[in-house]
């Protein structure tokens, strides 16, 4: 007799975390490494330095929270523009730029897109993401998810940098399992690598676009002091 196969919020919970350390470790071509201890909460929150969420709905609902201290943030952001080709005099120093925030969003929207991928192939069911959220706080908010949810569940997993910097997963979601009732082959996984070559090439492109509209303003500027105008 075939033995049932039953997900639990552990086993979801799993997959987001590989998501992050996938994702993250591909844009920021270094190593991040997630606990092997899931902690239970009562109650997921923004936390200082830095916090971003996003809520997804459909098969399931729920809410993930990434909490960032000032370091990490900083370091995830200067390594994964740097990786970019981004010369470093040109990075923010702070991590209260909004270019830090621009970077961590975009990372977080590729975090739970991976996520929903994985949940598609393995759990034959569809979430959506709406987008992201990220800002910069001074003291803890907190947050829920926005739904009707019965006993819903809350984790946290901390997660360490290659400089040793700390940042934190939350995730809230409903009481749920998913049980397997026939065999299936799961789908091709997406590449973070493809993710990250295409998130290269826009940066790239929009550069190269400020430049040349740089350039063009640079002309007609000289050409109005040649026309003496």
């Amino acid at each position: 007799m075939r033995k049932t196969k039953i997900i639990t919020t552990e086993d979801i919970l799993l997959k987001l975390c590989q998501s992050v350390t996938a994702v993250l470790s591909k844009a920021t071509d270094s190593q991040v490494h997630h606990s092997a201890m899931v902690q239970k909460i009562t109650k997921t929150s923004l936390k200082p330095d830095f916090g971003c969420f996003v809520l997804f709905d459909g098969g399931f609902s729920g809410l993930v929270v990434i909490n960032f201290e000032a370091k990490a943030a900083l370091e995830v952001y200067q390594k994964y523009m740097s990786h970019m080709g981004i010369p470093k005099e040109e990075l923010a120093t702070l991590h209260t730029s909004d270019e830090v925030a621009d970077v961590l969003g975009e990372l977080m929207n590729q975090i739970v897109g991976d996520f929903t991928g994985k949940v598609k192939r393995s759990l034959q069911t569809n979430i959506t993401q709406n987008q992201p959220k990220m800002m910069a706080i001074n003291k803890n908010i907190n947050v829920t998810v926005d739904s009707n949810i019965d006993r819903p569940q809350a984790r946290r997993v901390s997660f360490s940098t290659e400089g040793n910097n700390i940042f934190y997963l939350e995730l809230s979601m409903e009481r749920t399992e998913f049980i397997q009732l026939e065999e299936f082959e799961e789908g091709d996984e997406i590449n973070p690598d493809e993710i990250l070559e295409e998130e290269v090439s826009k940066s790239l492109e929009s550069k190269d676009k400020k430049k040349g509209r740089s350039k063009k303003a640079a002309e007609a500027d000289s050409l109005m002091d040649d026309l003496g105008i």
